[in-house]
Formats: structure tokens, C-alpha cells, sequence
């Protein structure tokens, strides 16, 4: 009996563990909690890794992840230095590259570029009135460039032409030009073939041969932003290069003489003796004539080159002629703007002031006091207009000319003679 009711007891305690340790609402409570775990965060965590998975294996693969990205990346180089940033992702550019450009330009170039030393007197004017003899001799410096194997130079005409004059001083014609070549110290005088003021171009030759010729490009296809490259002898420093980009082309320009040139414009550096050097393109192939640049406290950068295209008839002539042979009509002649015409009770043109003996204008039937309206049907407002559609012409060509004379108008023709 008593042991029938030990054994009752000990499985009324054994239901007490069981119930108390495995309570139905927290037995029912895990069962759930293990069912969405299996059902829902297991295939979502699965899901995550896998699609990460995914995406690294694809950004590991360079032409996958420039397709994800729309990016073309550049060849990788050690020598890469900079970056550039497009759409919000940096990619490397190459610094090398540009140094390479600029190291065969300047390799290219340079041994077709020579240092011109001038030499000349200079007088004092003021001494000279009083009786007394003071000179000395002085020298500017500038550059050339070879543009033949048997040596022919092409400059401008402002380096090789120094004679002017003033109240106090005198300055002769050059007394001797001197040339050195790249890389050889040595001076070889130069005679002068022929020089044109008006487009400040001049050839000079040394007796040598075998000089090695600039290659020239068409500085008609130029476009603003390009490379570009000074080269020349500045401020005495023998084959020194300098550069930077088109800033602008077509520019005209006004220099202190007041004659207007249509230049290309650089911001490479253009110093003194730079002037007859050569601009030069990424190819090391010459585009332009370094001739002035812009000066002042304000002002950097802004230089200006000779567009080589405009060069090649002038220097062909220089060499035949010694001069450029131009149409030549035969007047002088004052511009008449709207306010000056009204003023004089006159028409908007070119008011003839007066008439050469014996020339074309003459001729023709032009007399002073005409004002010039049309060129070849072309609107006339000042001299600029009528010598571009003059020197359009060749020597002997015919010019059609309409002048207003006392009110009337009057068709002229004009055969053009040649530019004494």
C-alpha cells in the first residue's frame, strides 16, 4: 500500500517537472518563433548574401562594372598622377601623355629654330646738333625659323628692320645679323633676302646646308583649346619652349603703329626675342609666327601669333622678288563714319583726299573729294574694306568702283597697277 503510494507521488511529480519546465503557452510560443525563422529570415539572409555575391563577382570584372556604371575607364599607368570625376565616379588620367606630347613637339621643333642677334648704331640727335660725335653700338635679340635645307630663315620684319629715329636718338638700318642653330654655338652671319613691312615678314639666309626644315601644318584648322607650343629665343635664352593652348583665333588685332593684323591668340608664354619663333602644334608642326603679345600690370598670357597659311605667298615673293608685289590703286583717303558724313554733308565711305600722278586711280577717273561706296559690289566704309577686296585682286586685275561725287554716283574701273 505504501509503496503503491510512493510510486503514485513520485509521477504526479515527474508531470509537475514536465509541465513546469515545458509550459504549453511557451512550448506553442517557440514552435512559432522557430517556424518564421525557417519560413522568412533564413531565405531573406540567403538571398542578401547570394545577390552580394553576385555584385562583387561583377565589380571584380573591370568591363561588367564600366557597363553597371556607364564608365570608360582610361588604360591604367603607374605614372598616373590626377584624377578627373565624371557622373559622380573617378577614373585616372594619365599625366605622361601630355608630357610625352610636349617632350616630341619640343624635340621635333627645336633644331629648326634659330637665335638672331642684331646688331646696330644709335646716334645721340641732340649731341649731333651741337657738333659733337656720340655713338654706340647696340643689339637686340630675337628668333627665326629654318624653312630650308640650304638656309633660308623666315622672321619678322620688326626683328631684322631696327632703323628709326626720334628727337634724341638715331637708330641705323642693322649693321650685321647674326644667326646661331640649336645646339652649335657657333655665329653665322645673314644677309638679308627680302622683308615686307606690312606683314611684318622678313627672309634672311646663312651659307650652310643641310639644316634641318620645320614642317609646316594648316593654321586653318586650328581649334580654340588645342596644345600649343612657343618656341624661340626669349630675353637671350637660346631654344627655350613654353607652353599652352589656343586661346582664340581670327583675333584682330591693332599694334602700336596702328596697322591690324588677324592673328592666332596663345596663352604660352611670348617674351622678348620670342618674336619670328615658331607656335607650334601637339605634332611639333609650326602653326604660327610669334610676333607680339599683350603687356601691363593686368595683363598675362595673352600672346599673339602670325597664322603660318598667311605666310606662304609673302615669303615665296620675299625670296624672288626681295618684296611682296601687291595692287595698288593710287589714293589716299580719310574715313567717313555716319557722324563725319553728316557733318560735312557727305556719304558714309571713303572720302578720296587725294590722287597719285600717273596711277591706276587717276586713270580710272577718280578724283579728290570722291567718296568710294562700293568695291566689286561691295559696301565700302572705310580704307580696311576697300584694300581687303583690292588685295583680293592680282596685278592687272580689273576693280569695279562706285563713288559718290557732288551727290551723284558714278561706276568707275579701276585696272590695278603694281604697289611701287
Amino acid at each position: 500500500m505504501d509503496e503503491m503510494k510512493n510510486q503514485k507521488n513520485q509521477e504526479n511529480k515527474s508531470n509537475f517537472t514536465t509541465v513546469v519546465g515545458a509550459n504549453p503557452y511557451n512550448a506553442k510560443k517557440e514552435k512559432n518563433k522557430t517556424g518564421f525563422g525557417k519560413s522568412v529570415l533564413l531565405p531573406f539572409f540567403s538571398g542578401v548574401v547570394g545577390c552580394a555575391l553576385v555584385v562583387g563577382t561583377c565589380f571584380g570584372v573591370p568591363s561588367i562594372r564600366e557597363n553597371l556604371l556607364g564608365l570608360t575607364s582610361l588604360p591604367s599607368d603607374e605614372n598616373n598622377t590626377s584624377t578627373s570625376q565624371s557622373s559622380g565616379y573617378v577614373s585616372q588620367i594619365s599625366l605622361s601623355n601630355y608630357s610625352d606630347t610636349a617632350v616630341y613637339a619640343a624635340n621635333k621643333i627645336l633644331p629648326s629654330i634659330v637665335g638672331i642677334k642684331v646688331e646696330y648704331t644709335v646716334n645721340n640727335a641732340m649731341m649731333s646738333m651741337f657738333g659733337q660725335s656720340s655713338s654706340s653700338t647696340a643689339t637686340a635679340s630675337g628668333s627665326g625659323i629654318i624653312i630650308s635645307d640650304d638656309g633660308y630663315i623666315l622672321t619678322n620684319n620688326h626683328v631684322i628692320s631696327t632703323s628709326s629715329e626720334d628727337s634724341f636718338y638715331q637708330i641705323s638700318e642693322a649693321s650685321k645679323i647674326t644667326v646661331t642653330l640649336f645646339n652649335d654655338t657657333t655665329e653665322y652671319e645673314a644677309k638679308v633676302i627680302g622683308k615686307d613691312e606690312e606683314t611684318d615678314l622678313a627672309v634672311i639666309k646663312i651659307d650652310k646646308t643641310g639644316l634641318s626644315k620645320a614642317e609646316f601644318a594648316d593654321s586653318d584648322s586650328i581649334k580654340v583649346g588645342e596644345f600649343a607650343m612657343a618656341v624661340g629665343n626669349p630675353m637671350g635664352m637660346q631654344s627655350s619652349v613654353t607652353t599652352g593652348i589656343i586661346s582664340a583665333v581670327n583675333r584682330e588685332i591693332t599694334d602700336t603703329d596702328g596697322k591690324k593684323y588677324t592673328l592666332i591668340q596663345t596663352d604660352a608664354a611670348i617674351n622678348s626675342g620670342n618674336s619670328g619663333g615658331a607656335l607650334v602644334n601637339s605634332e611639333g608642326k609650326v602653326i604660327g609666327i610669334n610676333t607680339l603679345k599683350l603687356t601691363g600690370n593686368s595683363v598675362e598670357g595673352i600672346g599673339f601669333a602670325i597664322p603660318i597659311n598667311s605666310t606662304t605667298d609673302v615669303t615665296a615673293q620675299l625670296i624672288e622678288y626681295s618684296k611682296v608685289k601687291r595692287p595698288y590703286i593710287g589714293i589716299t583717303g580719310i574715313d567717313l563714319d555716319e557722324a563725319t558724313a553728316k557733318t560735312y554733308n557727305l556719304v558714309v565711305g571713303v572720302y578720296v583726299k587725294s590722287v597719285e600722278d600717273f596711277s591706276s586711280a587717276e586713270k580710272a577717273g577718280i578724283k579728290p573729294g570722291d567718296v568710294i561706296i562700293e568695291a566689286d559690289g561691295t559696301k565700302i566704309t572705310n580704307m580696311d574694306d576697300l584694300n581687303k577686296i583690292k588685295n583680293s585682286h592680282k596685278i592687272g586685275d580689273e576693280m569695279k568702283i562706285k563713288v559718290n561725287r557732288d551727290g551723284q554716283e558714278r561706276d568707275l574701273t579701276v585696272t590695278l597697277g603694281e604697289q611701287p
